[in-house]
């Protein structure tokens, strides 16, 4: 869909930046840029050529095994230097090769053998198998320790080095990001030869001293090196992923799973996290991938296997036998355990457990658990200065003044962190309850002897208490008493309703449709607010079916809670904070005087969208997508907004439901819906500006942003009125990128740098704003015309005017909102055939979300 409307809409092209910005006080940063310095002589008649690379087995079929192409093209440097004329090339470890130079042919073919491949299947395959077909039977009758491979490198282009140095204003040339690949391919070229994890950008070596284990046991997480060109720099970042431990596979399912023995572990978990890692066998010491687990234990699973003759004739074997007898093999545990796959489902390999063991450095791609994931964050976590002697020590260990390619071409890369100039903004102005002033110190500020900016009236409302473990009528004492100091009119609740015993056993959806029966049973109307108490706090079963429910069916706002240990003020406050938005409140209050870009955006008439598209986790490839926009409702407030979700097809990062024309002229858009609501709560005025904050693509999908999205929105406002021409600002906030700032005060020990810090040049791309603490800004077209000084300062206002909490945001609320919207709505919805891969057959239709109660559905349900 993406590739048919581009094709059929303008192309819009980011703008160039128009200048930088100049207000707030300066401050000296350190950050994780490395100089690389070029020698202009050494490029200025030198060119980068690109060669096309094929691999193929003995027979002509395609080699395409991931973990071939290197070592095949390692053998061809290996061998055949003298016929590459000793040049040294870059493979980037798929399809392209690149050199400094021209090689000595435009076609060139050779033949190696690689020893001991991954892909090979060794005896153990003539030991286990047999096959009718003829191909099968020549190699049975061969050694399994080496197999050939034919390699062609043919030309493809060439394109100077020096394009390097010359990138064009506004935007790069392609010569130029081809030049920058080339590099980026040196670098990765230059980790896999010292035997490191390639993964994109990463470069994960096996060093121990990198590494912890996990608290369950099987989790390594270990530092690596980023590299990517930023006008002549490189960057080094402390990455981190998960790197299953070394060792048997049965000591891996036991702490994988945390139980005590073999008898605990659930075999279908068992089967979905072993799939396609690597093992290595102790009897043959041959390396294979797991593709399942067998159906039978082992001295049950029976296959065929050879008599030990010189023609293959096949007996029937347990495959525990067969190890026993043939191997002579002693098998302690394998006897009532499934056999590991590493065969195909219709000519399986099996092998006992017991005599596998997972091999080094192998990503751990599947979902995590809460506690987990938990656990991961606070082992990864690193203060400054720890943060800074990790990036120094792995760009000093990758030694890349020893990389010939770069030798010769004179390229080098400093060791030292890069300093730069940035600027501290000053705190916006906010204001509280009786037009009291707050003050932000530090990014924070606190609600003590002060009322909220707008409080809401909490009457006719409901608790109910799925939890044993909660003392209730001291909560809701507390809770009143604390929401009268701030401002909030809150009775006591018209009931209180606890989960009877006997349905603590059902599956959550049951557990929710009683607790709401004996509601409906016993009251007379609908509560205007339930407090809802869960049994726990993290990934609770009953949140996703209690939130559908409550939201779409009854239409009545609902927070949840889970407290643990003693209630204090400051958890009562953050909870009332919460409901007073849900309820229309509103907790602060922006100054809107203090800088001019806040004057223009209550001047005129200014929608504001922050949009975000949420995909399916890891082993969810089909997944359906969950698109969310928030809009600003009541202008000229800009702290007020709602929400609008739709499913998309999985994956898909362009939201594809903003315009949705009909035969009879309607639009079933978001932005019809947005702009309909903004029109209804803002004195019946269109808006004039309407600002877009985009979250989650990448560099290469601005374009798309632009002449897909924005163009569904200029569709959907020329829909309602073609004489209405609203003026448009685009822009991308990212948050996965690699550069980090550091404070070197006088101190020895550098710090982080404060809110609101600023830095949109020299280590900037030519269309960033700068960083605001470690969100990344690129403006992809402004008409409003705001200078850099007004939109930096607009950019880090809205990064305190987000409701949940008294500390200013890290990316401006409205994209966390979006963020909040898509999560909760993921929760509240099952897509229970959506929970595997992709299978190969036609895409199943995408299941359309429940809509929301009406009583809900222009309200900040989401916070």
């Amino acid at each position: 869909m993406e590739s048919q409307r581009s094709s059929s809409t303008p192309n819009k092209l980011p703008m160039a930046r128009p200048g930088t910005g100049t207000a707030g006080k300066t401050i000296r940063l350190l950050t994780n840029h490395f100089k690389v310095s070029i020698n202009r002589r050494s490029i200025t008649d030198a060119y980068f050529y690109q060669y096309n690379v094929s691999l193929a087995y003995e027979d002509g079929h395609p080699a395409d095994a991931k973990d071939i192409g290197r070592k095949a093209m390692n053998k061809v440097h290996e061998i055949y230097r003298t016929e590459l004329a000793g040049m040294h090339f870059a493979y980037d470890g798929e399809k392209s090769l690149y050199t400094i130079g021209a090689l000595p042919s435009k076609k060139l073919k050779f033949m190696v053998v690689l020893e001991d491949s991954s892909s090979n299947r060794r005896s153990t395959s003539s030991n286990i198998n047999s096959s009718d077909d003829e191909s099968d039977r020549k190699r049975l009758r061969r050694p399994y320790r080496s197999k050939a491979f034919d390699v062609e490198i043919s030309y493809a282009v060439k394109f100077p080095m020096n394009s390097i140095l010359s990138p064009s204003h506004g935007r790069s040339s392609k010569q130029f990001q081809d030049a920058i690949r080339v590099l980026d391919i040196i670098l990765k070229e230059h980790a896999a030869k010292r035997g490191c994890l390639v993964v994109t950008q990463s470069f994960f070596d096996n060093n121990p001293r990198n590494s912890y284990l996990w608290e369950v046991g099987f989790l390594d997480v270990e530092v690596s090196i980023q590299a990517l060109e930023l006008l002549k720099g490189v960057y080094s970042y402390v990455s981190n992923t998960l790197i299953i431990h070394t060792g048997p596979v049965l000591d891996f399912l036991l702490s994988n799973q945390n139980v005590r023995n073999i008898h605990g572990i659930d075999w279908n978990k068992a089967r979905r996290t072993l799939k396609n890692l690597r093992i290595k066998t102790s009897h043959t010491n041959a390396e294979w991938k797991i593709t399942g687990l067998s159906e039978r234990p082992c001295r049950e699973q029976k296959n065929e296997g050879p008599d030990g003759g010189e023609v293959v004739q096949t007996v029937e074997v347990t495959v525990y036998d067969y190890f026993i007898q043939h191997w002579n093999t002693r098998l302690d545990h394998s006897a009532n355990l499934p056999c590991i796959n590493v065969g195909k489902s219709k000519r399986p390999v099996y092998i006992p457990l017991e005599l596998c063991s997972l091999v080094s450095l192998q990503r751990y791609t599947k979902a995590l658990s809460p506690q987990q994931r938990s656990s991961l964050v606070e082992k990864s976590r690193q203060k400054p200065q720890q943060r800074m002697e990790s990036l120094q020590k792995a760009i000093i260990s990758n030694k890349y003044d020893t990389n010939p390619m770069f030798c010769s071409s004179g390229i080098s890369i400093s060791t030292q962190l890069t300093q730069v100039e940035g600027r501290v903004l000053p705190a916006p102005r906010l204001k509280s309850g009786n037009e009291q002033e707050l003050h932000p110190q530090n990014g924070r500020w606190n609600f003590n002897n002060k009322k909220l900016a707008q409080p809401t009236t909490v009457g006719h409302w409901l608790v109910t208490s799925f939890s044993t473990h909660c003392d209730m009528k001291r909560l809701i004492l507390d809770l009143i008493k604390c929401a009268k100091m701030k401002g909030i009119s809150m009775e006591n609740p018209t009931s209180i309703f606890t989960e009877n015993p006997q349905y603590m056993r059902e599956s959550a959806p049951i557990r929710v449709d009683k607790m709401l029966s004996m509601m409906r049973t016993q009251c007379r109307q609908p509560p205007k607010f339930i407090l809802c108490v869960l049994p726990q706090k993290k990934n609770c079963d009953i949140y996703g079916p209690w939130k559908q429910r409550c939201l779409s069916d009854f239409g009545v706002p609902t927070q949840c809670i889970s407290p643990s240990g003693k209630v204090n003020d400051q958890y009562l406050t953050n909870l009332l904070l919460k409901i007073n938005a849900k309820l229309g409140g509103l907790n602060s209050l922006l100054n809107m005087g203090y800088c001019s870009s806040l004057g223009l955006v209550s001047s005129k008439p200014t929608l504001i969208l922050g949009m975000d598209v949420s995909h399916g986790s890891p082993g969810q490839a089909d997944m359906p997508s969950i698109a969310a926009v928030v809009s600003s409702r009541k202008w000229p407030s800009i702290s007020n907004y709602r929400a609008a979700v739709r499913t998309q097809s999985p994956k898909l990062e362009m939201i594809d439901s903003l315009f949705q024309p009909q035969p009879n002229s309607e639009d079933t858009g978001i932005i019809r819906s947005a702009l309909t609501d903004f029109y209804q709560t803002s004195g019946s005025r269109k808006p004039e500006l309407i600002i877009i904050f985009r979250d989650g693509v990448g560099d290469s999908q601005f374009n798309q942003v632009l002449n897909i999205e924005l163009e569904q929105i200029i569709q959907a406002c020329k829909l309602r009125d073609e004489q209405w021409h609203p003026k448009f600002m685009v822009i991308v906030a990212q948050k996965n990128h690699r550069t980090r700032f550091f404070q070197n005060g006088s101190s020895s020990s550098p710090s982080n740098v404060p809110p609101g810090t600023i830095v949109d040049s020299r280590i900037c791309h030519i269309r960033n704003i700068g960083t605001s603490r470690p969100t990344h800004y690129h403006v992809l077209l402004d008409d409003v015309g705001f200078s850099a000084d007004d939109l930096q300062q607009l950019v880090y206002s809205l990064c305190y005017t987000y409701q949940r909490s008294t500390t200013a945001v890290s990316v401006v609320a409205p994209i966390c909102y979006a963020h909040l919207a898509a999560a909760q709505v993921a929760q509240c919805i099952k897509f229970g055939d959506f929970s595997g891969s992709s299978s190969g057959h036609a895409a199943a239709p995408i299941p359309q979300l429940p809509s929301f109660h009406h009583n809900v559905a222009d309200t900040m349900f989401f916070c």
